[in-house]
């Protein structure tokens, strides 16, 4: 199964691509269609809105299956002018760049004691067709509860800035030194691969092409098995 990721950004690409490995998915980024996009306006009231509309958007223009993430930061115990929600670049009305993410929530922490207790609330949209959307918001891909720090880790990877600042709640270590590197996923591997096997399932079996496709391989699939499964 061919499947587009609606982002630019190089990073997450990567990073999705490694949390579904197995589940027979291949995933190329919007960077790699020959046309010109244009990009939603993610004006939503949520993260699942935001998503909603990137993912349709980015389907009416490339007339082919295509998924969008989007999610949204909150803290604990901070005041509602710190809270960023949906607006984790956009802060005040300014677009900040990665490196001025990693410095204002970086002196955010500062003022808050050094550190805050931080979550990502998680959303999918994947679009098959005009009539066939699925839409996620469960807490099984919203991440574990963890630091944010005002002091950066010497690691920085670009696109993902916040990683920098980022302590696991239980070891009190950066994720970056955390010695199983999937815990950087925050705990949301097992959510995202769920959503996928469950959403291309149903879409397979609702769909008569995809049925005699898969009555067509050398394995005698039934109708009413999942084409997509976790190992």
């Amino acid at each position: 199964m061919n499947l587009i990721y609606g982002t630019n950004n190089p990073s997450k690409l990567v990073s999705l691509i490694k949390m579904l490995d197995g589940l027979n998915i291949n995933i190329a980024g919007l960077g790699t269609l020959d046309m010109k996009l244009i990009e939603a306006e993610e004006n939503g009231k949520d993260p699942l809105s935001n998503a909603t509309l990137k993912a349709i958007s980015y389907f009416e223009q490339i007339k082919q299956p295509v998924f969008s993430c989007d999610s949204g930061l909150y803290f604990e115990d901070v005041s509602v002018h710190d809270q960023p929600g949906v607006f984790i670049k956009r802060i005040h009305g300014n677009e900040l760049t990665y490196s001025e993410m990693l410095s204002y929530y970086s002196n955010l922490a500062s003022r808050y004691g050094g550190k805050l207790t931080a979550y990502y609330k998680n959303s999918i949209c994947l679009v098959m067709d005009k009539d066939s959307i699925y839409k996620y918001d469960g807490k099984d891909i919203h991440s574990e509860k963890f630091y944010i720090v005002d002091k950066p880790h010497v690691k920085y990877r670009e696109g993902f800035p916040l990683d920098s600042l980022s302590v696991e709640m239980k070891s009190n270590k950066y994720y970056y030194d955390l010695e199983d590197r999937q815990s950087e996923k925050l705990g949301v591997i097992g959510g995202f691969r769920n959503f996928f096997i469950r959403s291309l399932n149903d879409y397979m079996n609702a769909n008569s092409f995809w049925k005699r496709e898969a009555n067509s391989r050398s394995t005698p699939y039934n109708n009413a098995l999942p084409l997509f499964e976790d190992k």
